[in-house]
């Protein structure tokens, strides 16, 4: 396969530019171009400070990375940047980690303690109002970017479906175990 050429636009002067980390990557790093403090139960858009313009055919799907999903309670919501968007690239952070008693939010020198994204702690100046809050530092890898092919469809009506063996079954029809 062949590369392809995508147009970027740094939107903030320190944007940094996604890079693949290895060859044979899929995906490449998003990084935040903001430091944004996540609470629990909240969802906040992370901005990069990149634009792209991507060929006419093909998405830029914005991803979680697993380390963050396996270490912290910040879920990457999937996303999709269309081919003819030229917006800023965001990524969308759901904090999933519930509420922590105030009283136990760990301060040092009148600093609060927050997670980072290395799952550790990590101090804000910035107020808090819950225990297992997460803080997003400019420069931290957030999201990975993945760029595909779309087929485009063409929908045609009709009154049935072809039978298969699957038919309806959904939502677990296929069980847990391997037969």
């Amino acid at each position: 396969m062949s590369d392809l050429s995508v147009k970027i636009m740094r939107l903030c002067p320190d944007a940094v530019i996604p890079r693949y980390a290895h060859e044979g990557d899929a995906g490449f790093d998003l990084v935040a171009a903001a430091d944004v403090i996540i609470e629990p139960g909240e969802t906040a858009l992370i901005p990069t400070g990149i634009a792209v313009e991507l060929p006419p055919g093909y998405e830029l799907q914005v991803r979680p990375r697993s380390g963050i999903t396996l270490r912290t309670k910040l879920r990457v919501q999937l996303g999709t940047v269309d081919s003819n968007y030229r917006g800023e690239i965001g990524v969308i952070v759901d904090n999933i980690a519930t509420y922590v008693d105030l009283f136990d939010i760990p301060t040092v020198d009148d600093e609060y303690v927050v997670y980072g994204i290395d799952g550790k702690y990590h101090h804000s100046s910035e107020s808090i109002d819950e225990g297992g809050a997460y803080i997003i530092r400019k420069g931290d890898k957030i999201a990975q970017g993945v760029i595909a092919p779309v087929a485009k469809a063409t929908f045609n009506e009709t009154d049935e479906l072809s039978d298969t063996t699957r038919g309806t079954g959904g939502f677990g029809s296929s069980g847990v175990k391997l037969p």
